[in-house]
């Protein structure tokens, strides 16, 4: 998607196809966002790379964003990062993951860490602001790279709908609180916009499109 100042920005489709994930790489070092799919295929881009994994992240804890996370943060001993308020998706995924033939998630995954709001470095001098964005899921975030005009979105908005509030854990006052608080951060209109799904967009692109974003 971009790179800059030696960073760069990839949207991966692993297969199956669903789900938008994020590699994010500077020279060697890498980090996933929204880890979709099978661990080996992940390993894999990785080595084919010459990639070393330091962590993994997760916009919300559903099983189509974090299916290859478990393992991959046991295989290469890093941590992965989601909100502690939605942990409690992670032990009930493998009918889901039945449904697209993928591996199931262990009993005895590695648990992840507790992912807070505000700001964090990824790798050393490259930072990325939290932003909370509950609705969708309890514990739902955002990532915005405002050095690189870069936000990851995860379900809170796609294209020109929003994500399911109608699931467990769902809320619809709160996802358009959640929208309502994006609105205000008043980011540029060329910052590019990376949803759970669907093509990417950019913030000038949702304002005259999305009707929930207007």
């Amino acid at each position: 998607m971009q790179k800059n100042n030696g960073i760069k920005f990839e949207v991966l489709h692993l297969s199956p196809e669903n789900t938008n994930s994020v590699l994010v790489s500077n020279g060697v070092d890498a980090v996933i966002f929204d880890a979709w799919g099978r661990a080996s295929d992940w390993a894999k881009i990785l080595s084919d790379r010459g990639l070393k994994l330091r962590a993994i992240y997760a916009t919300h804890g559903h099983p189509d964003h974090i299916s290859a996370a478990p393992i991959l943060a046991r295989d290469f001993d890093v941590n992965w990062f989601v909100h502690k308020d939605d942990n409690f998706y992670i032990g009930s995924v493998n009918d889901f993951l039945d449904m697209f033939g993928l591996p199931h998630i262990p009993v005895d995954y590695k648990k992840p860490i507790d992912l807070p709001h505000g700001v964090i470095e990824i790798f050393p001098g490259v930072k990325t602001q939290i932003i909370p964005s509950p609705g969708h899921t309890p514990g739902g975030v955002m990532f915005y790279f405002p050095e690189y005009k870069i936000l990851l979105i995860g379900d809170t908005l796609f294209q020109d709908s929003i994500g399911r509030y109608d699931m467990p854990g769902g809320d619809k006052g709160k996802l358009f609180e959640s929208i309502h608080r994006l609105r205000l951060m008043n980011l540029d209109d060329d910052t590019n916009v990376v949803h759970g799904h669907g093509m990417e967009t950019t913030i000038g692109w949702l304002k005259q499109n999305n009707p929930y974003f207007q």
